[in-house]
């Protein structure tokens, strides 16, 4: 086992290494230069067209706004809570600054996704709307190109039984049992229930369950963070300052914190930052297939939303909290560490917000997750997969409760991280038509 550890250690460091960063982060660089800015530049009108989008009867299984809030579910969970605080733990302050950074180049990552989603889906033998990184390699690249489809729903099945569903269940479980003594074979059992109720009526009683529930959690988590951010708002441009100053000159040793250099800064920046919003991972793009929509770019604009509410809005409340309440230099790390800030700024109730939140994140995920998981396995195997992949879905999320997680961590890190290849190169490969259709919406001549 240890041998098997040791080679999977080894495995993640390459894969997670710096020139999987490169790519990802110079994927983004290239297509938000491709889209001339065109995420950034519209912004405002994607939130627009995000609320107008909630009633869209066009062709298509769920509305674009649940389509968002869907992608948002599976995306926003630990990386968002634990994530943030180990990027600062490890690269210090500066580490949010390239957080940022992948994020804005992100946005134009997650809006080519979306667009292809849309572009190059199916309806299958069921009459669902199914697509994501293997349909539009398949269908955009060519059948020449379908073995690198396979490859994707192959690494896409299997992470989703770590990254969406055990390390989840297993986050779950401890947060409960350390805010409220709860064993952790009842926090399995109840997730389990919880669980089976939504994702047996397929994605749209999971897009009804994350539409309702993923903005009340997040406005929740942000009014929390919020609370503390106002208490210490004197401090807040000196925070500011700390991150952007710390990401060119790294950080020095204090209280608890052993420091670190630029180089730290920028790796554990940019890493926890794609954790966080999975731009250039290839998920999102699998739910934003199922809108009703007949226009790529319109889903394009809303999906790259998801990038700007993950890290940009929530991991950055999260990191002020850390920042301003001095626990970033507590020696503490991970969840623990979120869990000490709230806790500093809001004494008596601000471990339970983290607890609380941290449970309902990681519940979400296993919801988008599921749907994730479940088309890359139809896409693998036939719709007579389904049913079978749910159950087996539901029994995983008992054994993350109770398991020791470090191999299926592991596992979770590298097939998570091999997701990212054949989508990279998707989207490299098929950028002309991304740019080639944003063209024709704005009527703008793009650079490609």
């Amino acid at each position: 086992m240890q041998i098997i550890i040791n080679f999977l250690n080894i495995s993640s460091g390459i894969i997670w290494g710096p020139i999987m960063l490169v790519l990802l982060l110079g994927t983004g660089v290239y297509l938000t230069l491709g889209l001339r800015a065109m995420p950034w530049r519209q912004l405002i009108a994607s939130f627009r067209l995000l609320w107008r989008s909630r009633h869209s009867k066009d062709k298509g299984d769920i509305t674009p706004f649940q389509a968002l809030m869907t992608a948002l579910a599976a995306t926003i969970g630990t990386g968002n809570i634990a994530g943030v605080a180990t990027a600062i733990f490890l690269g210090g302050p500066g580490a949010v600054f390239w957080m940022w950074i992948t994020a804005l180049v992100g946005m134009a990552t997650k809006y080519s996704e979306a667009v292809l989603a849309v572009k190059y889906r199916e309806v299958d033998e069921s009459g669902r709307y199914v697509g994501g990184p293997m349909y539009y390699i398949k269908n955009g690249l060519g059948a020449n190109w379908k073995w690198l489809g396979i490859a994707f729903a192959l690494f896409g099945m299997i992470a989703a039984f770590g990254i969406g569903n055990m390390v989840q269940a297993n986050s779950v479980a401890a947060a409960m049992h350390a805010a409220f003594a709860i064993p952790d074979w009842v926090s399995g059992g109840v997730m389990l229930m919880l669980t089976a109720v939504v994702i047996l009526g397929g994605i749209k009683r999971i897009a009804v369950v994350a539409a309702k529930l993923v903005p009340l959690m997040a406005l929740a988590y942000v009014a929390g963070a919020l609370w503390i951010i106002l208490a210490h708002l004197a401090d807040v441009p000196a925070a500011l300052a700390s991150i952007v100053s710390d990401a060119f000159t790294g950080t020095a040793a204090t209280g608890g914190f052993a420091g670190a250099a630029v180089w730290a800064a920028i790796r554990f920046g940019v890493a926890r930052g794609i954790f966080s919003n999975e731009a250039g991972l290839g998920s999102a793009p699998i739910a934003h297939a199922a809108a009703r929509t007949n226009n790529p770019v319109q889903q394009g604009m809303i999906g790259m939303l998801g990038t700007f509410i993950d890290t940009i809005i929530i991991c950055t409340m999260t990191a002020l909290v850390i920042i301003l309440t001095g626990a970033w230099t507590s020696g503490e790390t991970g969840a623990a560490l979120s869990m000490q800030a709230f806790a500093t700024g809001l004494p008596g109730f601000g471990s339970i917000i983290v607890s609380i939140g941290l449970a309902i994140f990681a519940f979400t995920t296993i919801l988008g997750w599921s749907y994730y998981g479940e088309r890359c396995a139809e896409f693998l195997f036939g719709i007579r997969v389904i049913l079978p992949y749910r159950l087996l879905w539901l029994a995983a999320i008992v054994i993350g409760a109770l398991g020791q997680l470090e191999i299926i961590w592991l596992l979770a890190d590298v097939f998570n991280g091999l997701m990212a290849i054949p989508n990279l190169i998707a989207l490299v490969a098929l950028s002309p038509v991304v740019f080639r259709l944003t063209q024709a919406h704005f009527k703008k001549p793009p650079r490609e």
